[in-house]
This record gives C-alpha cells, structure tokens and sequence, in this order.
C-alpha cells in the first residue's frame, strides 16, 4: 500500500458487525513523516553519490545538493525558490535579518534576493543533503487564476521576501512523488508538472502562502516590488534612476524606498551595488576577467571603488579574494 493512501473500508449493504477502519491518530501522523524523511534522505543520497555539490536532475528547475565539507558563507542572489532539507541545516542572511532551516521545515524564496548563506551542519559520514525547486511566477499566477483554488485574504501590504515554514507530510508527500519520478523517466513529461502545480498549491495553502499570492497578484505593492526587482536585474550595469523605476511599477519614489526595503531588507541603491559586486566577483572568479575589466563591465567607473566595495562585502579584496577561492576549491577536489 502507498503510504499515502489511507484504506477506508465500507460496510457492504445491510451487512452487521461490519466495522470501519480507525481514524489516523497523531502518532499514526508522526510516523508517516518519520518514514517519508528517511525516504527523502535516502533519495538524493543515491542521486548525488560521488558528487560535492548540486546536481541538476532531468526534472526542469528541480536540483538536489550533497555538500560534505562545507567552507565559509557564500555570497549568492537567491533565486525564487522552494528548497527542502533531509539532511543537515542551512543559514540565509537577508540583510541584517536570519533564516535557518533544517529537515523540520522548508525554505521559499519568492523575489531574486542578494543572500548570504552557510551550511551549517555537513560531513563525510553525514553530508548536507537538500534539494530545491525553483519556483515560476507564471506557474504561479496560472494557480491563482484558477476558478476552484480556495480564496484567501491577502492583504495589500509588501513583506520580506523569504520565509521559513514548518514541514508537513502533505507536503513532503508531493515532493517525494517528484523525486521518485527519476525512477521511471518515461513519466517525467506528463506526472512532473501536475506534481509541480501541486506542490505550489500546497506552499500557497500552508503557513505564509498568502505571500506567493501577493507576488503575482496585479497591482498588489509586492508584485509592482517584484516588477522593480526585475528590471534592476535586468539594467544592473546602467545608472540608477529610482525615479524611471517607480514611474513604470506605478509607485512614488517614497513608496518605492519603502515597500523595496521591507521585502528586501535594503535600499534600491544597496540591492543594485549588491548585484553589481556580485557580478563582477563572478567574472573575475569563474570567467578569469581581469578586475579592471569586470569593475567597467557592472558599471563601475572608479576602480578604486569599486575595490573598497567589493573588499566590504566580500571580506578580501578581488585577487585576494580569488586566490583564497582558488584554494578552497583545489582543497575540495583533493
């Protein structure tokens, strides 16, 4: 029997004596999820056996994680994401404010966000182990349109745009279905986007939901937020004009200052040096562009500058700070 079926049996017509199965108790609950988490760490173990790192799976959005020997905070731009632990315990920084997450609950990640993150919790004999599920507004907004999806009230104020939520078996159900589909690839085109749809109508149901509502929804402060997010991602390297920015999400430049930081956790002028630095610390690591080169590339025109920014948030200047990469990486392929 699957264990998420519950056999429900009916008396046959004028049958006596006939009784009907109990009902789940809590500790029948407790029990089903303990056996669906040794499930999932069991799942993306085998995936990602031999591997330090994420592994991108044939499910389109869907990656899953093995980290054994975890270095120091990363410096990344969280993408809209929904992200599940079986094994270990992460931190996110937002700004000045702190997310952890572990197997209990599940990370979301509704707008991109300049985080700083930590595996907490990792060795060779028990790796951080997770996955992540990045999340499609238009998926989304679909959901939403949908005439049977229960209403809910969503008020028109912005929010910080992550949260952390407790896991429950409904939804680590969904996501184990998703995962067990690797076992049967034909299944993947057809199963994996119902179970994907599912699972977004379980986030949007559970705890902070009402948040995933609001990043869609027309004309809510934290969709024209959302607009203003995407079009400094898109012009990162161009001047700032907060004033262009807030005419076209149809917002005052007061408003704008305002709702950005409550979802964001900084000012438009920080998230843009955020996504600029960021950039640039990308092509001076990974693309081995010269730091001169990756400054003018983001839109710095003082080097100087950008050198004294990029040593405040990433702790090294560039050639420093890329050495001391270099290092970190030959010591986790030895």
């Amino acid at each position: 029997m699957d264990l998420n079926e519950h056999a429900v049996f009916e008396p046959a017509a004028g049958a006596a004596g006939t009784e009907h199965a109990a009902v789940p108790t809590p500790l029948d609950d407790s029990a089903r999820f303990d056996t669906m988490q040794r499930e999932l760490l069991q799942l993306i173990g085998r995936y990602t056996e031999g591997i330090e790192g994420t592994l991108e799976t044939a499910i389109e959005g869907l990656g899953v994680h093995r980290i054994t020997c975890p270095s120091g905070p990363k410096h990344a731009v969280q993408k809209p994401v929904f992200a599940v632990i079986a094994q270990g315990s992460k931190r996110l920084l937002v700004g000045d404010e702190l997310y952890e997450y572990d197997p209990m609950h599940y990370l979301v990640a509704s707008v991109d966000l300049p985080v700083v993150g930590k595996v907490m919790i990792a060795s060779p004999d028990e790796p951080y182990l997770g996955l992540r599920l990045e999340l499609d507004t238009r998926e989304i907004g679909a959901l939403i349109g949908d005439e049977d999806l229960p209403q809910a009230v969503v008020a028109d104020t912005a929010a910080r745009g992550m949260y952390v939520n407790r896991l429950d078996a409904t939804l680590l159900d969904a996501v184990l279905r998703l995962l067990r589909l690797h076992e049967t690839p034909r299944d993947i085109p057809i199963l994996a986007p119902m179970i994907r749809r599912e699972i977004l109508y379980r986030l949007l149901m559970n705890g902070q939901g009402a948040l995933l509502r609001q990043t869609v929804l027309q004309d809510s402060q934290m969709n024209r937020i959302a607009k203003a997010i995407r079009l400094m991602r898109d012009g990162y390297a161009q001047p700032l004009r907060v004033e262009d920015i807030a005419r076209d999400v149809h917002m005052s430049v007061s408003s704008l200052h305002h709702h950005f930081k409550l979802v964001t956790a900084m000012s438009p002028l920080q998230y843009q040096k955020n996504l600029r630095l960021q950039e640039a610390r990308k092509l001076i690591l990974t693309d081995d562009m010269s730091v001169a080169m990756a400054a003018h590339t983001v839109g710095y025109e003082s080097s100087s500058q950008f050198s004294r920014e990029y040593s405040r948030l990433f702790g090294a200047p560039p050639l420093r700070d890329k050495r001391r990469w270099q290092e970190e990486e030959a010591a986790v392929l030895q």
